[in-house]
C-alpha cells in the first residue's frame, strides 16, 4: 500500500490515541483532519475517524479531498463489531479494509447535541446488555463505560492493520 500519511478526527480522545500509536509504528505522518490542508489533494492516506451511528465521522469531508486507501473507526463497540456497517455507510468498495476498533467512553468529554444524543443511545445500549442473562465481559466493560467512562484502547488492536501495512 503506497501510504503517505494517517488523517484523523477524534471528538473525546480514543481515535487520537490509535493515530498516535499507528503513526509510532508506522512511521507515516499523521494530522487532524483541521491540519491536513497542507497535503496535497489526491494523496493516498488511511482515514481513522470515530464511530457515530455506524458511520465514520467526517469521512465524507476527507474522501473528496484524499485517496483514501484504508479507513480505520474506533467505537464504543468491541474490535471487528461494526466494519460491515461502516463499509455500507459509506459505500467502501471491497478492496479497501475497513476495521473498527474498541476505543472508550467519557460522557464529560461530550458537548451538545453529542452528548444528549449518547444519554439517550446510551442508555437504550446499556439496557440492552444487561436485559441479555449471558453477558460477556466485553459487553459488562461497555455497561462499565457507559457508567463510569473508560478506555479499551489497546496496541494489539492495531497488530492486524500494522501487519496488513508492512
Amino acid at each position: 500500500m503506497d501510504i503517505k500519511a494517517i488523517v484523523y478526527t477524534s471528538n473525546t480522545g480514543y481515535t487520537a490515541e490509535y493515530a498516535k500509536i499507528l503513526a509510532d509504528k508506522t512511521s507515516l505522518p499523521l494530522y487532524t483532519l483541521k491540519e491536513s490542508k497542507s497535503i496535497e489533494k489526491g494523496t493516498p492516506v488511511i482515514y481513522m475517524g470515530w464511530l457515530m451511528a455506524g458511520s465514520v465521522k467526517d469521512y465524507n469531508k476527507a474522501v473528496k479531498r484524499f485517496d483514501i486507501r484504508m479507513v480505520i473507526g474506533s467505537c464504543l463497540g468491541t474490535t471487528g463489531s461494526m466494519t460491515d456497517s461502516v463499509r455500507k455507510a459509506h459505500k467502501i468498495p471491497s478492496e479497501i479494509p475497513v476495521f473498527t476498533l474498541w476505543g472508550g467512553f467519557d460522557m464529560n468529554k461530550l458537548h451538545g447535541i453529542y452528548k444528549l444524543m449518547m444519554k439517550i443511545v446510551g442508555k437504550a445500549i446499556k439496557n440492552k446488555i444487561l436485559k441479555n442473562p449471558t453477558q460477556t465481559e466485553e459487553e459488562k466493560k461497555i455497561v462499565d463505560m457507559l457508567d463510569h467512562g473508560g478506555s479499551a484502547v489497546d496496541e494489539k488492536y492495531l497488530e492486524p492493520i500494522i501487519q496488513l501495512l508492512q
